[in-house]
């Protein structure tokens, strides 16, 4: 006689309690993402939330801004900057996890027009057939600073200084070209990519320092399983396609 005919209770028993576990169990976190990594982020947060059942809640804003948010004691468990300094920043003012920075993607400036014949390279901001030119605020917005530094290096600065109205982020700058406030307007590569309207022009790098974005976990997020996943998921292969597609560098 087999031990299972012998105590069928038992056995039973046995599998109605390992029936019973529960699975693992899904969790959610906050993540502070700069707004011009919006829609990147969204569709890796899709994929993420699919493959873990994890939940992520993000919310948007420039660089700047979010880290003051954070500084506040703004409920986030992970910070997505739009550049390397505000994340150490929040690292070296005790936000941040030791270790636990990273840089997550390379962002690229373009200047941009939704007059086809508008942008045809620097020569469009040498000429100046333009009213208005929209930068992100480059206090807040590491894309606006890329953008001064660009307008400075080719000597142009002081020339357009009276024509430019600042967004206070990537998204709103986007905006204002979009909506015709402002005739052209340096954008994320990442708004436009998958546009194949208007003119642009890829600033090269050696106008401006590199836009490396970087990541921290924050202190809030410490002990927040899915903050940690989010981030470790960040940095792989489905994440890095993802990147690219937008116009981005994979960071690493």
């Amino acid at each position: 006689m087999s031990i299972f005919t012998r105590f069928p209770g038992a056995v039973c028993g046995a599998a109605l309690a390992f029936a019973s576990l529960p699975a693992a169990k899904a969790a959610e976190t906050n993540i502070a993402v700069a707004a011009n990594f919006a829609d990147v982020v969204r569709e890796v947060g899709a994929v993420f939330e699919k493959k873990t059942g994890h939940k992520t809640i993000f919310s948007f804003g420039a660089t700047g801004q979010l880290f003051t948010q954070i500084s506040q004691g703004a409920p986030f468990d992970v910070y997505l900057s739009a550049d390397q300094t505000t994340a150490t920043k929040a690292g070296a003012d005790g936000f941040g996890v030791a270790d636990s920075q990273f840089t997550y993607a390379e962002g690229k400036l373009v200047l941009y027009s939704k007059n086809k014949d508008a942008v045809t390279g620097e020569q469009t901001l040498k000429d100046a057939k333009f009213q208005k030119i929209a930068i992100a605020a480059p206090g807040a917005a590491p894309y606006g600073a890329a953008a001064v530094e660009t307008m400075k290096k080719l000597g142009i600065y002081e020339n357009l200084s009276s024509r430019i109205v600042e967004g206070q982020n990537i998204a709103q700058t986007f905006q204002f070209v979009e909506t015709g406030n402002a005739e052209v307007g340096f954008v994320a590569l990442s708004q436009i990519v998958a546009n194949n309207e208007g003119s642009r022009w890829i600033v090269p790098g050696n106008l401006h320092t590199p836009i490396k974005q970087d990541a921290i976990l924050l202190k809030r997020g410490e002990a927040n399983v899915a903050a940690k996943e989010f981030l470790a998921f960040l940095k792989g292969a489905e994440a890095a396609q993802i990147k690219e597609k937008y116009g981005y560098g994979p960071g690493l």
